[in-house]
């Protein structure tokens, strides 16, 4: 059995903040994660473009530098192993969480895909993009469905159908056109979205004006087939288009019941976890959370860029509870 002060389940730039925090009280704690560390910037498309500056991504007051403003996904999985370096943050890669249990007033068990481990604290810094949400319609299941874009590549010379309005579905449908791709996108709203990037959606509503993208507003997709998407209009009317790929690009959420099993509460119509804004633990004594997994269903409301302080009130609090 491993013992540990502290445990940080997740290895992104905010488990990878607490950590750093941590180790400036004096605290070595062990951060694991399923993937390697930010395994989910690394399952980013390989175009992505931040939202935010680099400063606004920088941790462990390490230096992001890059030679544009904003920076995209390889420059940032090389910062954030740099950091690791540094930093020397001990990390155990490719092991994942099954259980967390607390055994004792002071002691929780956790148990991995690759051992046991007891610590005095756990942090929670998971994240949601493992859990996208779903259309639950027939056909979801189908291979030719996707959650996640990676790039366009494959697509070439395909009818592509992209359902979501966000930033996500923006991007893709451009990079799809870019590869030769057919593309229609599929919109509940009846207009762009306010949280589209504003250097990319003129770009888009040019190609939706001059007809190389098929936009559709007011619509939502009610069944797909191998061949085939069907979607209903702005004024109940159903309409049958040829299809052979589906990104469904309609968000994320946490996985609740990760939490749920470990006894922390979770608020029914929010999905935000039960926690004290101050010191960041939950109402389980010892367990605290981390990053976007603190917004509940609302993932537009915490990013990097403010999540990366939740590590230094974790690592206060904890300090002054050794004391």
């Amino acid at each position: 059995m491993n013992k540990e002060m502290v445990i940080i389940i997740g290895g992104g730039p905010c488990g990878l903040a607490a950590a750093i925090a941590l180790q400036k009280e004096g605290i070595q704690p062990l951060v694991i994660e399923k993937g390697n560390i930010v395994n989910a910037i690394y399952n980013y498309p390989t175009h992505q473009t931040f939202f935010s500056t680099s400063e606004k991504l920088e941790i462990g007051d390490v230096a992001f530098i890059t030679e544009n403003r904003k920076p995209v996904r390889n420059q940032a999985l090389t910062y954030y192993r740099e950091v690791v370096r540094r930093k020397d943050i001990r990390v155990h890669p490719f092991e994942r969480v099954l259980t967390v249990k607390k055994v004792s007033s002071q002691t929780f068990q956790v148990e991995t895909t690759k051992g046991l481990y007891e610590s005095k604290y756990v942090i929670i810094a998971t994240g949601y993009y493992d859990n996208p949400n779903l259309l639950n319609i027939e056909g979801e299941e189908l291979e030719k469905v996707s959650h996640y874009f990676k790039e366009a590549h494959p697509y070439f010379d395909r009818d592509v159908v992209v359902i979501g309005g966000k930033n996500s579905s923006v991007d893709a449908s451009l990079e799809l056109v870019k590869a030769g791709a057919r593309v229609t996108v599929i919109y509940r709203g009846s207009e762009y979205s306010p949280s589209v990037k504003s250097w990319i959606l003129p770009e888009f509503d040019s190609l939706v004006k001059n007809g190389t993208i098929s936009m559709k507003f007011n619509s939502h997709v009610v069944k797909i087939t191998e061949t085939e998407v069907v979607y209903e209009g702005e004024k109940g009317e159903r309409a049958t288009i040829k299809n052979d790929f589906v990104f469904a690009m309609i968000g994320y959420h946490p996985d609740h019941s990760f939490l749920t099993k470990m006894g922390v509460q979770i608020e029914e119509e929010t999905g935000r976890p039960h926690f004290n804004v101050h010191t960041m633990e939950t109402n389980v004594q010892g367990i605290f959370i981390a990053g976007v997994i603190a917004a509940g269903n609302n993932a537009n409301e915490i990013f990097i860029e403010n999540g990366r302080f939740h590590g230094d009130m974790i690592a206060k609090h904890i300090a002054s509870e050794e004391r």
